[in-house]
């Protein structure tokens, strides 16, 4: 049983990682070079994962169920529980937005042809919002259940699409250098963010307990499974075309179409179509479930199913109205998600950290790296915010 919750919750942190956001990768680091490519995901995937066992380090001294709303009150004060709070809601609920809305036109196109009928994108949204809620509200436990299926079924998916897209592989494109040196800069965000799994972290160790050597593993394993899944995204995908082919392709659609000149399969389309569907339902039910839990702590509502059904409207109404009513809002507000990302997954753990090692005077499990490794942390955060601002404002090149 302990080794189901183990392997179960790996796949939770891998599947909340691999989001449709995969498929920008290319995108992302068109103009880099494989080389380049690489190595900014080594290091995304060291930060993320020296955060994710900050968290640990934190949750070791806490009760089961404490979320990032409690830990911060506690270590922080007021308004560092304001900070966390907002940054959680803001980039949870826009997630959970963009995943209803975009979800929800997919799986209005898939019912139409299946039925025979014209439902509008907005009862697509409704359907999946109320499907996903059921399964949150049912437990950890039906997430687990359902994620393996899923994850195992976009692996299988992936490995296939792997297989046709390598035979066009050309080991020449792997060695081109950066095109423009901003580039990099540019690219540090959206690479950062598709290792973003950090507001699950609590309903991880609340569905195995405060056992600090299982949820190391859980930690690393399941964030070591999407760095390799992307480095053979990266290889296959730069492999297919030039640095200049790949910043010609106009965002996905533009990729994807550049893809289906080069292989001429439908079978290629009909393969990425499916992984991006399964990509999306188990980016959505980790980041849902991280945010429902994170809820339920805040409100504190009672555990039992009636609470469970008021945690459920309170996680699902809001996002489901934007998307509804006003998607574009949310869209725009994904522009900003690194940004809240930074301050939920790098400066709150480091802070935090800090303050609990002072209070603490060392005590129990201690991540390596000391007090330098809490201040590149740090400055990796800003480094990634700060491209991220530049971006805006035009004083670095945009991506896609």
């Amino acid at each position: 049983m302990e080794i189901n919750k183990t392997i179960g919750s790996m796949l939770i942190i891998a599947g909340t990682t691999i989001g449709a956001g995969m498929l920008a990768l290319p995108i992302a680091s068109a103009g880099l070079g494989f080389t380049t490519a690489t190595l900014l995901l080594l290091a995304m995937w060291l930060l993320m994962t020296y955060t994710a066992l900050l968290m640990l380090e934190l949750h070791q001294h806490a009760d089961q169920k404490a979320t990032l709303n409690t830990l911060a009150k506690s270590l922080l004060g007021k308004r560092g529980q304001v900070i966390a709070n907002f940054s959680m809601l803001f980039l949870f609920y826009a997630l959970c937005a963009a995943y209803i809305a975009g979800g929800g036109a997919q799986l209005q196109v898939k019912l139409n042809a299946l039925l025979g009928v014209e439902l509008s994108p907005q009862a697509g949204s409704i359907l999946l919002a109320i499907v996903v809620a059921t399964v949150i509200t049912l437990g950890t436990g039906t997430v687990d259940k359902l994620n393996r299926v899923l994850f195992t079924v976009k692996v299988l998916v992936l490995a296939s699409v792997f297989f046709m897209l390598t035979p066009y592989v050309h080991g020449e494109h792997l060695l081109n250098m950066p095109v423009e040196q901003g580039l990099i800069l540019s690219a540090l965000p959206v690479i950062f963010t598709s290792f973003g799994f950090h507001g699950s972290i609590p309903s991880i160790v609340r569905y195995v307990g405060v056992d600090i050597k299982t949820l190391r593993k859980v930690m690393i394993a399941g964030a070591s499974l999407p760095l390799v899944i992307y480095l053979f995204w990266q290889l296959v995908s730069q492999g297919l075309m030039s640095q200049s082919s790949l910043m010609a392709s106009e965002g996905l659609q533009g990729f994807m179409a550049s893809i289906a000149a080069i292989v001429s399969s439908p079978s290629v389309a009909t393969a990425v179509t499916l992984f991006a569907d399964l990509a999306l339902a188990t980016s959505f039910l980790g980041v849902s479930l991280g945010l429902f839990d994170f809820l339920n702590d805040a409100l504190k509502v009672k555990d039992d199913n009636k609470g469970r059904v008021l945690t459920a409207l309170v996680t699902y109404l809001p996002p489901l109205c934007f998307a509804l009513f006003y998607p574009q809002g949310f869209i725009m507000a994904l522009g900003y998600a690194a940004i809240a990302l930074v301050i939920l997954a790098v400066f709150l753990p480091v802070v935090m950290v800090w303050r609990q090692r002072q209070q603490l005077d060392a005590d129990g499990y201690l991540v390596r790296g000391g007090t330098a490794g809490l201040i590149v942390a740090g400055l990796f955060g800003v480094l990634i915010i700060s491209a991220q601002g530049l971006q805006m404002v035009g004083l670095l090149p945009a991506i896609g």
